[in-house]
């Protein structure tokens, strides 16, 4: 993968993000995009080699769209300045839509390289069943987020949007509260790429991956919530 043609093409969209500029820069984007899907299979190759679950991930499946929706957006830019996919069993892409964790990354326009893995603003019903887990596993909650390799490549679960108070019905005495008032579970990070050295990008990436298993094997035993259909 040509990550300097990588990142100098969505630095130049950055500055150019409109749709005359793609169409005419589109054959460098279909390039691009190429090389992506097959650096994205090489990587879920070597995450199954310690992750047999996402093994049939599907690399088209797995990355995101390029176009932005707009309809809700103050900013109708129409392109994402960044690559971006998510792993996880069952082709699905998004931590919400998966029921379950995911690996995710995103390369941007300045060359960094964010990675994590969780579940990012899960939906309602399956965020309380994460809470509930927390509270059933207290001692197995705690004994994840103490994981060395965790912890040194990631640090802390992310506590972006994180609630004031805990949720109505929990106790606000329990030891893990903070915890109790997160809306995501997700660790989270970002380095700066070597531009230079594509050739490592897969085995650094399958590495963080990695490191965030113990995340991702607490999460996949939460009950799963299934949706009542009438």
């Amino acid at each position: 993968m040509h990550l300097r043609d990588l990142t100098q093409f969505l630095t130049e969209l950055k500055d150019n993000n409109t749709r005359p500029w793609f169409l005419w820069n589109k054959p460098r984007y279909d390039i691009l995009r190429t090389e992506f899907l097959e650096t994205l299979a090489e990587l879920i190759k070597a995450v199954s080699q310690f992750d047999r679950q996402v093994a049939a991930c599907d690399p088209k499946k797995a990355a995101f769209r390029f176009q932005r929706d707009t309809r809700f957006s103050h900013d109708k830019t129409p392109y994402k300045t960044h690559f971006s996919a998510g792993i996880a069993p069952g082709d699905k892409r998004r931590p919400s839509a998966a029921g379950g964790p995911t690996y995710y990354f995103h390369i941007e326009a300045n060359g960094t390289l964010h990675f994590g893995a969780g579940e990012y603003l899960p939906p309602a019903a399956r965020l309380k069943a994460i809470r509930e887990h927390v509270v059933n596993d207290a001692t197995g909650f705690a004994k994840m987020l103490k994981n060395k390799h965790l912890r040194e490549t990631y640090g802390d679960l992310t506590a972006e949007d994180k609630l004031q108070r805990p949720p109505k019905g929990l106790d606000p005495d329990h030891p893990l509260v903070e915890y109790l008032k997160l809306k995501s579970y997700f660790v989270w990070t970002e380095v700066k790429l070597d531009i230079n050295a594509p050739e490592k990008l897969v085995p650094q990436l399958a590495q963080g991956f990695k490191d965030a298993t113990a995340l991702v094997n607490w999460l996949r035993g939460v009950p799963q919530v299934f949706e009542e259909t009438a």
